[in-house]
């Protein structure tokens, strides 16, 4: 089966869906331009299909390629056959095919090899015919100077036996498949360790699991207990089973001299050869299995995080909470511009209290602040009860809400900060993101390397070159989802719009600095570096709130303006009417009158960028993540104790893992809803039915106020 074929029955998509898609791959075309403006190429792929459909070409290419190179090398040492060649040219995965180039790959000297160069491999063979006259008797003739005796010599065949029974791939599959089906993995303390994060892997001291059905989570956890040297970890399975699977495959008469030789070569060669082999083979493709799925439930939740719906018209007052150091607090507009900032210490050991809550008060007065954002970091419990009484007594008006500061300081210390900030020490930095990132999380996180943001599962024990690109695609996918203001985006924004690389986006922001705002997209051809192919590429996802080309600030793409213009025209409108709010609002319903397929097929144009134009037209400067739920404001604070069961109260989910999720309920603990809390019905995995930034109603079960463990549920109380 050629690729296309194989690649449209995997995803169960026409033939010449892959193959227009294909060549838009290899034509350097993005996927989210793909996604969006070759939807008549495509058939409409959307963006996951296409995704899967480009990782699955790359790596079938990679096996044809493989294939040629297996079937040269072999070829090279004169022992490539007909069979063996429709074997390589059939193989549908790369360890099938590792599994067949695996007996004439060159090897360190190896016993086999060494009783080879005693030319002892005819003896081997004449074993293997399993005939009459016994093996003793057949190995006189092989004793010489380099194998000195009977035993030496029937040692030597059976070395190179048991090497050949171990590397034939039939052997290899069936014993790969009998150990994952039916193996055990197990893990213990390692002697003597008194590591101390041991306590961490406690439950894996003594512990055992079936291969098939360990899930990803536990892989992982074991993984790293064994690279900290506090597990030990080991596959078991059934060995006598695999050495009657063995000779059933080897030994075709038991009542042959020969074939006790062999049941001792085949026990030989599985427990020295094949069995380590397979549970390195078997741990590996646990482990890749594992970190694939820790990595797309990271990528899930960091999507969700930067998908969040903005807080619009707030000016904020962010606050990075510490102790000895004091507080950084920032005024900031509500465009994300600095308006003031200082230091509070209203905590340990200063404890400067009324100072500080005049000081806030002052601040929102003077700047009109709506929206106080609180790092959830060291002293933010006690930063959010000055800021409850800030509110009670003086600003009834204010609300607040606790941020996740995972990577602000990450952030605050960049090259990238310190070109926004160049004036600014580190912590007021901090203390920007914190409040910046609730006016538009996508903007702000997009300037922090995602592993940083915390809600991932594990992500410090995946492969990191796989998590790097994942998590890039999700930015990407986010960035051009939503698209992006021209005019205000930052170079960090930028480089994540498709078509456009880092080097491109900062000569953007040159361009900006230079000549002041775009105007037009069009403009855009004058950035050095920026070709047609970028263009093409980018332009789509750029927005230009108040330029001279009203379509500028919709996803319509500059190579269908000229069709959006006649659909205008068609309803008794120009494309400077859309800039009109009471013009737009008719020019909405007139589109809803119109028929796509009848407009396609009078202007000649592809009835799915007809569709889309016409949604485009009545939401100019649309922002899908405006259609979400917007965060949980607070103006009170709870503590644990305040916490009983049975309570009833509305959370932000902070994280999702394979076990449940971590619900913000206002406390200083997130509370865990585990997998079977989340719903009345069965819930397979979590992100089934939550994820992260969701705002829901949960009721505690338990409180455990010294451990800080809560325990809540989302089921209907009973």
């Amino acid at each position: 089966m050629d690729i296309i074929r194989q690649l449209a029955t995997e995803l169960k998509i026409k033939p010449h869906q892959v193959e227009h898609t294909a060549a838009l791959l290899d034509d350097g075309n993005t996927i989210p331009f793909i996604a969006r403006y070759r939807k008549e190429a495509t058939g409409e792929l959307d963006e996951t299909v296409i995704r899967d459909l480009a990782e699955r070409l790359t790596y079938l290419r990679n096996l044809e390629e493989r294939k040629e190179e297996v079937t040269r090398l072999i070829d090279a040492q004169e022992k490539l056959t007909t069979d063996l060649s429709a074997s390589i040219q059939g193989a549908t995965t790369l360890q099938e095919l590792e599994d067949l180039y695996r007996p004439f790959r060159p090897k360190r000297r190896t016993r086999a090899s060494m009783a080879k160069e005693k030319g002892l491999e005819p003896l081997a063979l004449r074993l293997l015919e399993q005939g009459t006259l016994h093996p003793e008797v057949l190995a006189e003739a092989f004793v010489n100077e380099d194998a000195t005796t009977l035993e030496e010599a029937l040692q030597g065949a059976q070395d190179i036996l048991a090497e050949q029974f171990t590397d034939d791939p039939a052997n290899r599959a069936m014993i790969r498949k009998f150990t994952f089906d039916t193996g055990l993995l197990f893990s213990e303390k390692v002697v003597g360790t008194e590591a101390p994060e041991a306590a961490e892997f406690q439950m894996y001291f003594d512990y055992f699991e079936d291969v098939a059905k360990i899930p990803p989570h536990r892989v992982l956890a074991i993984n790293r207990g064994e690279r900290l040297n506090i597990l030990k970890v080991r596959i078991q399975v059934d060995v006598e089973k695999v050495h009657t699977l063995l000779s059933k495959e080897i030994i075709t008469d038991n009542t042959s001299p020969a074939a006790p030789y062999l049941r001792e070569a085949i026990t030989d060669g599985y427990a020295r050869l094949l069995a380590p082999s397979l549970e390195r083979d078997i741990r590996g493709t646990l482990t890749e299995k594992a970190e694939d799925h820790a990595i797309q439930i990271f990528a899930k939740n960091l999507g969700d995080l930067l998908m969040q719906s903005p807080v619009r018209g707030h000016r904020v007052l962010g606050i990075d909470p510490a102790f000895r150091t004091g507080c950084k607090v920032v005024a900031i507009g509500e465009f994300g511009d600095l308006l003031e900032y200082t230091t509070i210490y209203p905590h340990e050991p200063q404890k400067r209290w009324g100072e500080a809550i005049d000081t806030l008060n002052a601040l929102a007065a003077k700047h009109q602040l709506s929206l106080v954002t609180i790092g959830n970091g060291t002293a933010s419990r006690e930063t959010e009860q000055l800021v409850a009484e800030l509110i009670k007594n003086h600003c009834p008006k204010l609300h607040y809400l606790v941020v996740n500061e995972a990577g602000a300081s990450v952030y605050s210390a960049s090259k990238l900060a310190k070109e926004e900030f160049p004036d600014l020490d580190v912590s007021i930095r901090g203390a920007v993101s914190i409040a910046r990132r609730v006016q538009d999380p996508l903007a702000e996180l997009v300037k922090i390397d995602p592993k940083s943001i915390g809600v991932g599962q594990y992500q410090h024990d995946v492969n990191q070159k796989e998590l790097t690109n994942t998590l890039g695609q999700v930015v990407e996918s986010c960035v051009n989802h939503v698209g992006v203001e021209l005019n205000t985006a930052s170079s960090a924004l930028l480089r994540h719009v498709s078509g456009l690389s880092a080097r491109v986006a900062d000569n953007v922001i040159d361009y900006r600095a230079s000549n002041g705002i775009f105007q037009k997209r069009s403009e855009l051809k004058k950035v050095k570096g920026l070709g047609p192919k970028a263009f093409e590429q980018a332009a789509g996802f750029l927005r230009i709130a108040n330029g001279s080309k009203p379509l500028d600030n919709t996803a319509v793409h500059p190579e269908s303006y000229p069709l959006a213009q006649q659909i205008l025209e068609q309803i008794g409108y120009s494309e400077e009417d859309l800039q009109n709010r009471a013009t737009l609002a008719q020019i909405r319903e007139k589109l809803k009158t119109l028929d796509a397929k009848e407009i396609a097929e009078n202007l000649g144009a592809g009835e799915p960028t007809v569709r889309d134009i016409l949604g485009a037209l009545g939401q100019p400067g649309r922002d899908p993540r405006d259609e979400l739920t917007p965060p949980l404001f607070r103006a009170d604070v709870l503590n644990m104790e305040d916490l009983k069961p049975g309570m009833v109260l509305q959370g932000t989910v902070q994280n999702v893992v394979d076990f449940g999720a971590f619900v913000d309920i206002g406390v200083k603990k997130a509370g865990l809803v585990h997998i079977s809390q989340l719903s009345d019905r069965y819930v397979r995995h979590p992100t089934d039915v939550i994820q992260v930034g969701d705002i829901v109603s949960v009721r505690i079960l338990d409180v455990e106020a010294k451990l800080g463990r809560i325990s809540l549920t989302m089921k209907t109380q009973q």
